[in-house]
């Protein structure tokens, strides 16, 4: 049973206007430990394919919270909820911490699909309850 749907789109020119605002400040607000390292690798290669790949966490961070219906309540916060990519490509939702006890408790499950094109990244999140 759907339990809820969230959509997001993001503007990556606004992400690099914070970026250039707050420095790595900004970054380390919103991306997890895990997501931090793999954010700072694609930097340093290709710093606008590092500032998409942020842009495309946040708006997918935005949808998940759409989809719990949360917004960014507690238990509900940037770092906890991790976007990940398993090992063919396929991005995850790994959660950390209260929200995951919380999810889990709740008998949850989450789907995620993102995407990027120059100036825009956009999520859609599914989140499905067990019967």
């Amino acid at each position: 049973m759907i339990y809820g749907i969230g959509t997001d789109i993001c503007d990556v020119r606004r992400i690099r206007a914070s970026m250039e605002r707050h420095g790595e400040r900004f970054a380390r607000r919103i991306l997890s430990d895990a997501e931090l390292i793999v954010w700072k690798a694609r930097s340093a290669r290709w710093p606008e394919r590092g500032l998409r790949y942020l842009a495309t966490r946040f708006s997918a961070k935005e949808a998940f919270s759409k989809a719990v219906g949360l917004g960014l309540r507690m238990p509900m916060s940037w770092r906890l909820c991790e976007i990940a990519n398993l090992r063919g490509g396929k991005p995850v939702i790994v959660l950390h911490g209260g929200l995951k006890d919380w999810f889990e408790a709740q008998g949850l499950k989450a789907h995620v699909t993102v995407t990027d094109e120059s100036d825009y990244a956009a999520s859609f999140v599914v989140v499905e309850k067990s019967d």
